[in-house]
């Protein structure tokens, strides 16, 4: 599983998160190009190479040419979102963030989501940060984020809209209740509401004890000068080696007897694009002899708030079943096979110490449509030439 892992050196923020993936390769032209897929106008990505305490890095700043006045609410921003031409995956994860960062201010301000009014993260240039990052995750082709505990500062005050607030910033602080950090010493507002609503939004968690192949790294650089530490967020994205054995899981499930069928490939697509490990969907005869669909989730413990909103966001459901669960696997990782038909990603696991390859169905599909060759005629290719192995 290719994954992204944040770790938090000196905090995270939006701009920082941005810059650490053009850093481990995201070409920033191309990150350019799928912004401007944003109905707004008037900002510009000014990138520059810079280096802290010797760390070579990027920093990107977001130039907005005009926008004096901004009052948007978080209907206006998801609007914004929604009419704009991404894909449904960087659409919902970019409402994500917006929708922790809403409910962190609604409980601050004894408000409610809808009446939020949102001031520097719903400035142009802080739009500009979360969907660049919901991109760059597409673009690099990221399953799932991982980060370190993340770091905050304190014993400092930090201007806002609301006033002068204490770091780490209330905002700050309920984003990430329930999410492993680590309190410093260092007089800086090291993470921000959006760099704390990018974890709490998209990681799957903390790693602890998994083994990881990296790939690329990257640097991304915040605008002061710390003493204690360089001012940097370390993107590394690699493949991520599940061990076989036990893990624990929570499975979230649902009845439903009263919903258009046409919906649940959609629901099923959103489920899985927010972090869910497996969603299915399975017939069942209900109360009275109706005939219903059970809905299954499998998730990490972490992204539960998420996949319970998106599930009673989306479907018909009044309540949903939490139950933990185990997990026993088989060893399993992602390889990167040279074939007749050319590179392919597949998976290889280890079952009774024997090795045995299977290439991932988008890769199928990738190849059957590179070529213009039937997808069967691509499994089957592979099936043989992995067998051969």
């Amino acid at each position: 599983m290719k994954i992204a892992y944040l770790d938090t050196i000196a905090g995270i923020a939006g701009d920082m998160t941005m810059a650490a993936f053009v850093s481990a390769g995201l070409p920033i032209d191309e990150l350019t190009e799928e912004l401007h897929k944003l109905s707004l106008e008037g900002f510009e990505l000014q990138v520059r190479h810079v280096k802290k305490h010797s760390i070579a890095a990027v920093h990107i700043d977001v130039e907005v040419s005009h926008e004096p006045h901004y009052h948007r609410h978080l209907g206006d921003i998801l609007s914004i979102i929604e009419k704009s031409g991404f894909s449904g995956v960087v659409k919902e994860k970019a409402a994500s963030i917006f929708r922790v960062i809403a409910e962190a201010e609604a409980k601050i301000h004894g408000t409610t989501m809808e009446k939020i009014h949102f001031h520097e993260v719903g400035a142009l240039d802080s739009i500009v940060d979360i969907v660049g990052v919901a991109v760059c995750l597409e673009k690099l082709g990221i399953e799932a984020v991982y980060s370190s505990p993340v770091r905050l500062g304190s014993a400092a005050l930090v201007n806002t809209r609301h006033g002068r607030m204490p770091v780490p910033t209330p905002a700050t602080l309920e984003i990430l209740r329930d999410y492993p950090t680590v309190l410093t010493s260092i007089p800086h507002e090291l993470t921000t509401p959006t760099g704390a609503a990018i974890v709490k939004a998209l990681s799957s968690g903390v790693l602890e004890g998994e083994t990881m192949l990296p790939r690329a790294v990257g640097y991304g650089a915040g605008t002061i000068d710390i003493e204690d530490a360089p001012n940097l967020l370390r993107v590394v994205i690699g493949d991520l080696e599940r061990p076989g054995g036990r893990d624990e899981i929570v499975v979230v499930e649902t009845n439903i007897d009263d919903m258009n069928p046409q919906i649940y490939p959609y629901v099923l697509e959103k489920l899985l694009a927010s972090g869910a490990l497996d969603a299915y969907l399975v017939p069942v005869i209900m109360k009275k002899g109706r005939p219903g669909i059970l809905l299954s989730v499998m998730v990490d413990r972490t992204n539960l708030d998420t996949i319970v909103r998106l599930v009673t966001l989306h479907t018909s459901t009044i309540g949903v079943r939490i139950q933990s669960a185990s997990r026993r696997k088989l060893p399993r990782r992602v390889v990167d096979v040279q074939t007749r038909l050319g590179p392919v990603r597949a998976k290889l696991v280890v079952r009774d110490g024997r090795e045995m390859l299977a290439a991932e169905f988008e890769e199928c599909r990738r190849i059957a449509e590179e070529r213009g060759i039937p997808i069967l005629e691509v499994m089957r290719a592979l099936d043989s030439e992995f067998a051969s192995h």
